[in-house]
């Protein structure tokens, strides 16, 4: 126990120099991750390991060594947790050293307890849950909006790209993978872009088709070199949070702005409350803090937040569509 205190602390010093308390740089985790693979996961003991493994869990993809890294990583948190520091992170993405700032929380992560194959349970439910309400949505907005609403198409295109979102942020969440990783923050760009699109659509598309048109053309383009510059030259944490963030500001600004030029309508007050609450409730990814009950943790409580946001936005513009509908059909009475 001495020795092991002396190493914890040895770290402790490092760990603020170099990478806040990031637990695989611990010796007490590395030597636990090399004596567990040394065990079990060549020769004979990985034939026993594989035998015994549940079939659910090899079907999702983990390996021994990552049941080792999963076994010694809770080893090591209750060794800080008994000398009496703080929970330490693992798993730093690509030995990056840790920053100072909201970059910290994409580089690292908290220990969370597994429940069968789900690696972060109360995300992966989350997005699954956020998924479920926009398929809901959908449904109900392809049911109540006839498609010769003028939004119709861009809005049916919107539900999907947020489906496909969803899909890969439960995946994501359920086994984080360097494929389910980009997935899900390449998506995640896309609904971004995809909203702008819509409120470009919406704004000055439907009186101008070719703006729209050359907007999306430039959009395209623009996904199609911030996805090729991660994928192809470097996958730079920093520039994805900046881009995403830029966009987001974007989307922000253009959609309060449509919104205070036409408060008159009814049914605008959905969406100044998506916007606002979406930027409200994206400051929940500043507060980094370990797991409650080692599941939930501030991101996925962002993601339980959002669920009601995605019905009110659906809701909006489900409204919107049919005042559209009806503007649309009473100037064609006029004609």
């Amino acid at each position: 126990m001495a020795g092991r205190t002396a190493r914890l602390m040895l770290l402790a010093g490092a760990a603020a120099l170099a990478s806040g308390s990031q637990g695989d740089r611990e010796p007490v985790y590395r030597d636990c991750l090399l004596r567990c693979e040394e065990r079990n996961c060549s020769g004979n003991a990985l034939k026993h390991f594989r035998s015994r493994q549940p079939i659910y869990m090899s079907l999702a993809g983990w390996t021994c060594r990552d049941d080792c890294k999963y076994e010694c990583m809770w080893v090591t948190v209750g060794l800080y947790l008994q000398e009496g520091h703080e929970v330490p992170q693992f798993h730093g993405k690509l030995g990056i050293a840790c920053p100072s700032g909201p970059l910290h929380a994409f580089l690292f992560q908290w220990p969370f307890s597994r429940f069968l194959f789900f690696q972060e349970p109360a995300s992966a439910v989350a997005s699954f849950l956020n998924g479920v309400a926009s398929l809901v949505m959908l449904c109900r907005y392809r049911t109540s909006v006839p498609p010769s609403s003028p939004m119709y198409p861009t809005c049916v295109a919107f539900a999907w790209v947020s489906l496909n979102a969803w899909f890969w942020s439960t995946v994501f969440h359920t086994r984080d993978t360097d494929l389910t990783e980009k997935m899900d923050y390449f998506c995640a760009s896309t609904v971004i872009l995809h909203s702008i699109y819509l409120c470009c659509v919406r704004t000055v598309g439907l009186q101008h088709p070719s703006v729209a048109s050359t907007f999306r053309a430039l959009l395209l383009l623009m996904l199609t070199a911030h996805v090729s510059y991660l994928s192809l030259v470097h996958f730079d944490y920093g520039y994805n949070l900046v881009a995403n963030v830029a966009i987001g500001l974007v989307n922000l600004v253009w959609w309060l702005t449509w919104c205070l030029w036409n408060q008159r309508l009814p049914h605008v007050h959905k969406c100044v409350v998506v916007v606002l609450l979406l930027q409200g409730l994206a400051l929940l990814e500043l507060l980094d803090f370990p797991p409650l009950f080692w599941v939930l943790d501030a991101h996925a409580i962002w993601h339980i937040s959002t669920i009601p946001v995605h019905v009110l936005f659906f809701s909006f513009l489900e409204d919107d569509s049919l005042y559209l509908l009806k503007e649309s059909k009473a100037k064609f009475k006029l004609d």
